[in-house]
């Protein structure tokens, strides 16, 4: 989210993550990665519904825009399940640029569908990628869009879930992170799939950063801290660095390579006394408020074509105003309206009396 590009050098352990390709085997998670994953309990995940809320700050402390995440019990398809929604929205050499991630991951943080958008639009020129992955008959299925100015690239792959046991999204991984904050210990050799912007399966790994200071708020803080690592067949190693507070509240988070930084200014509970500002939400991107408003309109088409059928004589009514309107082209239309149903109305029946019945 707002990243910066990183240098050609392949870190060192970056061929960790593709070894074996050329050979033609399939990677796996390790077992550390499948164990965490089976350890998670109800009351853990209780723990990470919350917002987060940081800012996006140059290396000169310019202020560039605003990050959140939030995550909260919901249901897809009737299955319980988290949505997590991750946002990004601010401005780089002042062209506006922005990430959005949702997606809807089981309690055991396997991804049933997720949509990523990432934008930045620049003077006569602009980037839109899109990548939209859900589960289907037992296949993950993945659809990518790029726009760069005119010209648009569409890839399409899918894969068996039971080559992606352990696999690690841009969307879980914020909750894994909350999760590994929270037990205050990332188990070694944490291994788990994630895929590559070409869509390739590939390792990312979490470790830990230890302990260290950051002022929040005015006070020194204990923070902890997590490094990810997500390889690629094509390009080199991305790593992101991310500190979390005690109750598992993101302090900050940072590309390594990159001069942004995204921080929290304030300690939740200051947050919760004075209230912040919430970034706008677009909700043509929002792929849950999307959902919700497509199958909305879908029942309401629906129920106006039942209602129709069962009262031809509308279409009727309807037609035969419309002709005669057309016919006087009346300047004032409200009032030849009203002339033209004022019979229909005296058609009704007679409404009961209000008086109070005699006893």
């Amino acid at each position: 989210m707002m990243e910066a590009p990183l240098e050609d050098e392949t870190p060192a352990g970056a061929l960790a993550g593709i070894e074996g390709l050329d050979l033609g085997e399939k990677l796996k998670s390790s077992d550390e990665a499948i164990t965490f994953m089976s350890s998670i309990e109800p009351a853990e995940l209780l723990k990470c519904v919350f917002p987060d809320s940081l800012v996006t700050v140059s290396e000169g402390g310019r202020d560039l825009g605003q990050f959140s995440v939030t995550v909260e019990f919901a249901r897809r398809v009737q299955q319980p399940c988290m949505l997590l929604h991750a946002q990004s929205q601010g401005a780089i050499d002042d062209s506006p640029c922005g990430t959005t991630v949702t997606a809807y991951i089981t309690t055991d943080l396997e991804v049933l569908e997720e949509d990523y958008h990432e934008y930045v639009k620049l003077k006569g020129h602009s980037l839109d990628k899109r990548c939209h992955m859900v589960q289907h008959n037992g296949q993950m299925v993945i659809d990518k869009v790029t726009t760069v100015g005119e010209e648009t690239a569409k890839e399409n792959v899918s894969y068996p879930m039971s080559e992606l046991r352990g696999l690690v999204t841009e969307g879980s991984n914020f909750l894994l992170m909350r999760l590994i904050a929270l037990r205050k210990k990332a188990p070694e050799h944490m291994t788990f799939l994630s895929f590559d912007q070409g869509l390739h399966i590939v390792h990312t790994n979490f470790s830990e950063l230890g302990l260290k200071q950051l002022e929040v708020g005015g006070e020194t803080m204990d923070v902890f801290g997590l490094e990810r690592i997500v390889h690629s067949v094509e390009d080199s190693s991305t790593t992101w660095q991310c500190y979390f507070l005690a109750d598992g509240h993101l302090a900050s988070r940072v590309q390594v390579g990159s001069p942004i930084t995204m921080k929290i200014l304030q300690l939740p509970s200051q947050l919760e006394k004075v209230g912040f500002e919430k970034i706008p939400l677009v909700w043509e991107e929002d792929m849950q408020m999307r959902s919700k408003f497509l199958d909305r309109k879908e029942e309401l088409k629906a129920d106006h074509a039942s209602y129709l059928r069962q009262h031809p004589d509308i279409r009727a009514l309807i037609s035969d105003f419309l002709q005669f309107l057309l016919l006087r082209k009346p300047d004032d239309v409200f009032q030849v309206a009203r002339e033209y149903f004022l019979p229909f109305a005296s058609q009704r029946l007679p409404e009961p009396s209000l008086e109070a019945p005699s006893l």
